[in-house]
């Protein structure tokens, strides 16, 4: 078979993924087995665990794509923010991270991450890249913003536990008000530190 240039062409495996992220976004996985699962999907159970080992393992493939897919909208970022006022960049952030649509994939991401933190078998490899990867893009935006090396660090690291903080107590409590009050007061926090500095 030939293909165009520049067209990308999914293998069995991304196509499998991509429908499981869409399936799990639009239902979550609470009781959901790999056979339900595969049944919406068109395919089978035994493909399922082919490509991804077990049910554990198909759950850490969605979270660590669906986080590649929200550094790639962060990374995009960046050379908005050189743009705008820091506090619109960081809402809007913020807006896109908490949208109730991807509260499913972020609800499965704190599960797995609370399993992976205790050794549970197949979610273990979700811990690789947790933190390091979220890190470049956000060190990035804060060399755009003028901090030296190891404070763009420092404070990269700091956002990524606040958003994550906030986020997990936006999925378990549903209180949206209280939550988006409490980035404004980070937001304002942060940006007044980076005025007067």
């Amino acid at each position: 078979m030939v293909h165009s240039p520049g067209v990308s062409v999914q293998s069995p495996r991304e196509k499998l993924l991509d429908g499981a992220i869409d399936y799990v976004a639009a239902n979550g996985i609470t009781d959901l087995s790999l056979r339900q699962l595969a049944a919406a999907l068109g395919t089978s159970h035994r493909m399922l665990i082919h490509h991804f080992g077990s049910k554990e393992g198909l759950w850490v493939a969605i979270v660590r794509e669906v986080e590649r897919r929200q550094r790639a909208v962060l990374a995009d970022m960046i050379p908005a923010v050189a743009g705008q006022p820091v506090e619109e960049a960081m809402r809007a952030w913020w807006r896109h991270i908490s949208d109730p649509s991807l509260w499913p994939n972020e609800r499965l991401f704190y599960e797995l991450y609370g399993q992976a933190i205790q050794g549970r078998p197949h979610t273990a490899e979700m811990l690789d890249g947790i933190i390091e990867d979220w890190l470049e893009p956000a060190v990035q935006i804060n060399l755009a913003l003028g901090l030296e090396v190891e404070q763009a660090r420092a404070h990269a690291r700091l956002g990524i536990a606040v958003t994550r903080g906030l986020l997990l107590d936006l999925v378990a409590t549903r209180d949206v008000e209280g939550v988006d009050a409490a980035m404004d007061a980070f937001i304002e926090v942060y940006t007044g530190w980076l005025r007067n500095r």
